[in-house]
C-alpha cells in the first residue's frame, strides 16, 4: 500500500552556545503565563509562554531554562517529560520541538517539521504522548511519530476524511487501540497495525470536535469541545459528567485523573469519584484563570495565565502558595527606562497609527538589586479614574525614587518610592483630551516627557491645538501651540521626544517628520522631513531621534535611517538637510538601514549606535555608522524575537537592555559611560582561569585614557585608547597569540597625563 509521508529536516544543533558569547547575555523573561506542565517522580517542570522551569522537590531548587540558554523565543505549546530517558521535549505553536538531555542541561538537538503541502499554518503542536519508546506528537494537521531514544521521526498520520489534515487535539492508548481527539470525531486504530499512515486503517466515533482524551487505568475518557465528559464503554462514547465551561486540560497524573476548566480545577480517583475540587475564587487576593494542573504526590501543581504556577493539595485544597521565578510581569515589553540603580518596564501599547485601542490594563515592573518587583494595575490608578495604556517611564535626574508615565490615553502618572502620588489629567493640569466634551471619557494621550537641563518636564500632548505642554519644578504648568508645524491638530501625532544641548525639543511625529521647538528662539518652531528643500528624510513617519556623543541627530523612520550633521543647526539659518550614510557592500555602493523600519536608536559610552527595527532584530554600529559590529537576530542570538521594542543602556555597568515583543534579553559589552577620575578602575575577571574563553575587561576608566598592558619583565603586550569607560583586552600579544601565565601589569594615564593608576591582572593557562 501506497504511504503518505510528511518531509522531515532535521536541524541537528548541539546548543553550546550563540556565535557570541553567551556569558555575554542574560535573560529576562516573565515566567506567569503557563502553558503546559509535566512531572518526574521528583522535579516538577512548567512551560512559559517561551521559558520553562522546573523544582527539583528533592532541595527545592529551582531553574530557569531560556533563549539565553538555546530555547526559540516562538510560544510554547506542550511539554512532556520522559522519566525512561529523563529527556524533556517542548513543542512549538510553529512546530519546532526541542528535546533537552536533563541530565547534564544540553539541548540535544533542534527539529523543525516541514511538511510538504501542509498549510504553515497547522504546524501547532497540541500534545505529547509517549507509549513504548515512541513519542505521539498531535498537531494541527495530524499526528507524528517521534523516537525520543534516537532522536528520529516515524510515520506521519494525516487522519482526516480521504486523508486529508485534521486537528488533533490529544492521543491515548488503550487495550491496543490507539485514540486521537480532533476537531471531527474520535479517531481510532491499532496500535500495533504497520500501515496507521493510511488514513482507511483508521475509524471514526462519535462526530463533533474534542479538546481531549486519557486513559485512566480500566477507563477511557474523552472530553468534547464544549465541556462534557465522556466515558467509553466499548462500543461508544457515553455522557459522564458535565463541566460548566470548556475544559482547558485533562491529564492522567499521580494516581488521579485531573481536569481543569479556567476556574476550577477537578481531581478523580481511580474510581472516578471527586475527591478534590480547587476552585479560582477561593485564592486569596487575586482569582487566577486556570489553563493546566498535575499531582505529585499529594500536591496539586496548577498552571495559570497569568499568575504562574499556584500549588495545593488533595487532602486540603484551600491553602495556597504561588511558585515562581523572579520576573516582570509580562514578556511583551512595550518600553523600558535605565537609571545607575533600576530598571522601569511598562506594557502599554498603540497600533502603528498611533491608536490605543485595544486598551491594555497593565501594570509596571521594577528591576533592582536582581530583583523584580511588579505593581499590578490595581495599585496604579486612583478609583473611578482609569489608568491605562502605560507607555512609557521618566526618571527624575535628582530623584531616582519618582517616576513620571505617560499613559496614551489617561495623561501623566507620578509614581514616588513604588507608590502613586498623583494622575495629571485635564482636571489638575493643563493636560487635554482629544474631545473636551467628553470629560468622562477623557482621552489624553501623553507619549513620553523629557527633563531639560533647568528640571523642567516636558511633553507632547497628542491631537490638540496646544501640543507641547511643561511642569515646571514649582508645580506649575505651561502649555506651547504646535498649530504652525500642525495646521490641523488632530494630525498631531506625537512619537518620542528628546532635548538636545540648547534646549531644544525634537518632537517625533507620525506624517509631519521630525519637529524641533526652542521657545528661545525665533522661529522657535523648525521642521525635518522627506524632500532635498525639506530634510532629506526616507520618510515624514519618524519613530526615533537620538543624539550621539558629538550632537549629531540619528533619526529613525518607517523607512530608514538618516543623520543630522549637528544639533546646532536648528539655532542657525543653516537648512536642517540629513544625510543618509552610505557604505560598501559587495562592493556596491548601499544605503544603511534602507527601508528598515527603525523603533529604537541608542548610544552608548563609546558612541557605538544600537539600532532597533520592527522586524529584523538589532544593529549595532560603529560610531561613524560605517562599521556593522554585530546585527544580533532571533537566529544567531539569544534575542526572542526579531520585534525590538525598545532599547536602553545602563551607563554604569554598560549593559544594554532589549525588549522584544516576546521577552527581554541583556547584552554585556564594553561600553560603559565613561568615569570622571581612575578611582574606580576595576578589572574583570581577575584571575583569569584556564576554562575562561572571554576577555578581560578594564572599567572605570576616563575617556581617551592610554592602556597599556605589559608582562611583569616590561614587555608590552596590548595598548589601546579607551573610547567611553571600559576597554576589552583578548589576553593575545598585539592580536596575535595568547600570552602565556603570569602576572600582567595595567598602567593606565588620563589623556592629560596627570592621572594615572596601576593594576594587575593574573592569568592561568
Amino acid at each position: 500500500m501506497k504511504k503518505y509521508s510528511i518531509a522531515l529536516l532535521f536541524l541537528i544543533a548541539i546548543q553550546i552556545g550563540f556565535a557570541q558569547n553567551d556569558q555575554l547575555w542574560k535573560g529576562y523573561f516573565s515566567y506567569n503565563e503557563i502553558k503546559d506542565v509535566s512531572q518526574s517522580p521528583a522535579v516538577f517542570f512548567a512551560a512559559a509562554e517561551n521559558a520553562l522551569f522546573s523544582k527539583n522537590l528533592n532541595n527545592n531548587v529551582l531553574k530557569t531554562t531560556n533563549t539565553v540558554d538555546g530555547l526559540s523565543g516562538q510560544t510554547i505549546t506542550a511539554i512532556h517529560h520522559s522519566t525512561a530517558l529523563n529527556r524533556t521535549i517542548i513543542g512549538y505553536k510553529n512546530g519546532l520541538m526541542i528535546v533537552i538531555n536533563e541530565a547534564d542541561g544540553s539541548m540535544i538537538n533542534v527539529v523543525d517539521i516541514i511538511s510538504n503541502g501542509v498549510n504553515q499554518n497547522l504546524k501547532k503542536i497540541n500534545h505529547f504522548m509517549e507509549y513504548n519508546g515512541i513519542v505521539y506528537v498531535s498537531c494541527d494537521f495530524g499526528i507524528v511519530q517521534y523516537n525520543l531514544a534516537t532522536l528520529g521521526f516515524g510515520d506521519t498520520y494525516r487522519i482526516g476524511n480521504g486523508g486529508a489534515e485534521i486537528r488533533v487535539t490529544q492521543t491515548a492508548v488503550f487495550n491496543g487501540f490507539i485514540y486521537a481527539s480532533t476537531s471531527s470525531g474520535i479517531r481510532k486504530a491499532s496500535i500495533t497495525n504497520p500501515n496507521l499512515n493510511d488514513y482507511n486503517q483508521w475509524t471514526t466515533l462519535n462526530g463533533n470536535g474534542w479538546a481531549s482524551i486519557e486513559t485512566f487505568g480500566t477507563e477511557l475518557l474523552a472530553v468534547a469541545v464544549w465541556g462534557e465528559m465522556y466515558r467509553f464503554n466499548g462500543v461508544a462514547f457515553v455522557n459522564f459528567s458535565n463541566f460548566p465551561m470548556a475544559t482547558m486540560d485533562m491529564r492522567n497524573s499521580g494516581g488521579y485523573l485531573i481536569v481543569t476548566i479556567p476556574n476550577t480545577v477537578y481531581v478523580y480517583n481511580q474510581s472516578l469519584a471527586l475527591v478534590a475540587q480547587v476552585n479560582s475564587s477561593a485564592i486569596p487576593e487575586m482569582i487566577p484563570k486556570f489553563t493546566c494542573a498535575t499531582i505529585i504526590n499529594d500536591t496539586i501543581y496548577i498552571g495559570t495565565s497569568e499568575n504562574g504556577v499556584v500549588t495545593t493539595t488533595v487532602s486540603n485544597p484551600s491553602v495556597f502558595e504561588y511558585m515562581n521565578p523572579d520576573g516582570p510581569a509580562l514578556n511583551n515589553i512595550f518600553s523600558i527606562n535605565t537609571s545607575s540603580d533600576n530598571l522601569w518596564a511598562v506594557y502599554g501599547d498603540y497600533t502603528k497609527q498611533y491608536d490605543p485601542n485595544p486598551f491594555r490594563y497593565s501594570g509596571i515592573s521594577k528591576y533592582r538589586d536582581n530583583q523584580w518587583l511588579n505593581i499590578p494595575y490595581s495599585e496604579v490608578h486612583f478609583p473611578g479614574i482609569d489608568v491605562v495604556d502605560l507607555v512609557r517611564v521618566t526618571v527624575n535626574p535628582k530623584n531616582e525614587n519618582q517616576i513620571f508615565v505617560s499613559s496614551y490615553y489617561s495623561g501623566l502618572v507620578k509614581f514616588e518610592n513604588d507608590q502613586l502620588v498623583t494622575v495629571y489629567n485635564e482636571t489638575n493640569s493643563t493636560l487635554e483630551s482629544i474631545s473636551a466634551s467628553d470629560p468622562p471619557y477623557a482621552n489624553i494621550r501623553i507619549e513620553q516627557s523629557a527633563y531639560d537641563k533647568a528640571g523642567n518636564l516636558w511633553m507632547t500632548n497628542g491631537l490638540v491645538a496646544d501640543g507641547l505642554k511643561v511642569l515646571k519644578p514649582d508645580g506649575t504648568w505651561l502649555s506651547y501651540n504646535t498649530t504652525a508645524p500642525f495646521p490641523n491638530p488632530i494630525e498631531g501625532r506625537f512619537g518620542k521626544l528628546v532635548i538636545d544641548k540648547n534646549q531644544t525639543k525634537w518632537m517625533c511625529t507620525i506624517n509631519e517628520g521630525l519637529v524641533g521647538f526652542n521657545e528661545n528662539v525665533t522661529p522657535n518652531f523648525r521642521k525635518i522631513r522627506t524632500g532635498a528643500e525639506d530634510g532629506n528624510l526616507p520618510s515624514n513617519d519618524v519613530r526615533v531621534a537620538t543624539i550621539d556623543n558629538k550632537n549629531q541627530m540619528w533619526i529613525g523612520t518607517t523607512s530608514g535611517l538618516r543623520v543630522l550633521s549637528s544639533v546646532d543647526r536648528f539655532l542657525s539659518a543653516d537648512p536642517l538637510t540629513t544625510n543618509a550614510i552610505i557604505i560598501l557592500e559587495d562592493d556596491l555602493a548601499q544605503e544603511l538601514l534602507f527601508e528598515q523600519f527603525i523603533n529604537d536608536i541608542v548610544v552608548d559610552g563609546a558612541n557605538n549606535k544600537w539600532i532597533g527595527t520592527a522586524d529584523s532584530g538589532v544593529f549595532l554600529l560603529s560610531p561613524n555608522g560605517q562599521e556593522t559590529i554585530y546585527h544580533f537576530t532571533a537566529s544567531n542570538s539569544p534575542l526572542p524575537s526579531n520585534v525590538i521594542n525598545d532599547i536602553d543602556i545602563n551607563g554604569k555597568t554598560g549593559e544594554v537592555f532589549i525588549a522584544t515583543d516576546k521577552g527581554m534579553v541583556s547584552f554585556k559589552g564594553t561600553s560603559t559611560e565613561a568615569s570622571g577620575d581612575l578611582g574606580n578602575v576595576i578589572v574583570y575577571p581577575n584571575p583569569v582561569r584556564p576554562e575562561f574563553e572571554g576577555t578581560v575587561k578594564i572599567s572605570g576608566l576616563l575617556n581617551k585614557c592610554n592602556v597599556k598592558i605589559t608582562d611583569i619583565g616590561g614587555n608590552l603586550v596590548h595598548e589601546a585608547i579607551a573610547e567611553g569607560g571600559t576597554i576589552e583586552w583578548d589576553t593575545k600579544a598585539f592580536g596575535k597569540y595568547k600570552v602565556a601565565s603570569g602576572v600582567y601589569m595595567i598602567f593606565i594615564s588620563a589623556q592629560d597625563g596627570v592621572e594615572t593608576k596601576v593594576k594587575k591582572v593574573m592569568i592561568i593557562r
